[in-house]
């Protein structure tokens, strides 16, 4: 499974659309999806995590560095076309703790 992060008045959509300054669509995996959070998502609790079976995208999935690239950092599924609504098997609110920090939702971790 990969997952992306959105905002809840973004779900539902009938795709998620590639970024087109990159041409791809920016997922995680379960494990590596709390690096973009931090950096990216910081201060916003409107979130959900999609859970997504790269099996029914019907588009490539290419795991490469992020991006931007971090030395030593994980690599990160990239999707090259658009994302289907039934390419999604879970939807999972993504929260910030009390602190301010992303944990992954414990419906993920437990898979």
């Amino acid at each position: 499974m990969i997952v992306y992060i959105t905002a809840r008045a973004d779900w539902p959509a009938a795709e998620i659309e590639p970024d087109p300054a990159v041409g791809f669509v920016h997922c995680s995996d379960p494990g590596s999806v709390l690096v973009p959070a931090r950096r990216l998502f910081a201060g916003r609790d409107d979130l959900l995590l999609l859970e997504i079976d790269p099996a029914l995208i019907g588009a490539p999935v290419r795991w490469e560095v992020g991006s931007p690239p971090e030395p030593g950092g994980p690599w990160f599924p990239h999707v090259y076309g658009p994302i289907p609504a039934s390419a999604v098997v879970g939807v999972h609110e993504f929260p910030p703790g009390p602190d301010g920090e992303f944990e992954l939702p414990a419906s993920l971790a437990h898979r």
